[in-house]
């Protein structure tokens, strides 16, 4: 199984904290990167492959990773176009979408509990999103709604009169087989053929979800502390809650 790990984007919003202009990637929480995280937990979870995206300060990130221990062996894709959508970042790893081996795909900038990234490992389903139903309303949050079962959206805003009776926000991690993963490095060689290149990668993820919704799952990680570092605010909360949270079950992490 591949890993495939989103870190091309710079963070301009974050710059109250972090004076270093460092990639958002590489900011640091209890002394630790959040890449330096994703990268040890992957190779302790039995991962041995991992592609990273790279676009801003590219250099400084590869960098980094040389001085690391406990990592898989790794592989970088540059986007050169990192300041558009992020579809574009998750085709720089089209060969590895189409590589015929299951793929993990992850954003970089996730503080979160290993639990988490076990439940995606070891889950059985072939296709799998990760689901949270304790999130707060609101424009940024990637919501997943469910029906009977199945999902039936995947997006930051739903249409007014959709149906569902589970709703709940996306971790940002996704587990695909070699089919699922090799159409979606076709769909968002479309984006780019099409002039969507601004697109965030999730749209092209929703058109091969709901093109086939009973190809996929979720696993529901309520309860489990985890956040995307976007805003100044998630910087603070990942710094006094969410990381002592985790500490909770893992003193060492």
């Amino acid at each position: 199984m591949h890993a495939i790990i989103l870190a091309a984007g710079r963070g301009s919003r974050l710059e109250q904290h972090n004076s270093d202009s460092l990639p958002k990637c590489l900011m640091e929480f209890g002394g630790r990167s959040l890449l330096a995280r994703h990268l040890d937990l992957l190779f302790r979870m039995g991962i041995r492959q991992t592609d990273i995206v790279l676009g801003y300060e590219a250099d400084r990130v590869i960098g980094h990773i040389a001085g690391l221990a406990s990592r898989p062996d790794v592989a970088f894709h540059f986007n050169p176009r990192f300041t558009q959508g992020s579809v574009l970042s998750l085709w720089a790893a089209q060969e590895t979408l189409a590589g015929g081996q299951p793929v993990i795909v992850m954003d970089a900038d996730v503080l979160y509990h290993p639990d988490i990234l076990q439940r995606l490992v070891e889950t059985k389903k072939e296709n799998c999103y990760l689901l949270d139903r304790d999130f707060l309303p609101g424009d940024e949050a990637v919501k997943i709604a469910v029906r009977d079962g199945l999902m039936v959206e995947f997006r930051k805003q739903l249409a007014s009169g959709l149906s569902y009776d589970l709703l709940g926000e996306s971790v940002g991690f996704f587990r695909f087989g070699p089919a699922c993963a090799a159409t979606i490095a076709e769909e968002c060689a479309r984006f780019d053929t099409e002039g969507l290149g601004d697109a965030p990668h999730e749209e092209a993820l929703r058109n091969v979800l709901l093109a086939d919704p009973g190809s996929f799952g979720f696993e529901d990680v309520t309860g489990l502390p985890w956040i995307e570092i976007d805003f100044p605010e998630d910087v603070v909360r990942a710094a006094d809650e969410i990381l002592p949270a985790i500490r909770n079950d893992f003193p060492d992490f």
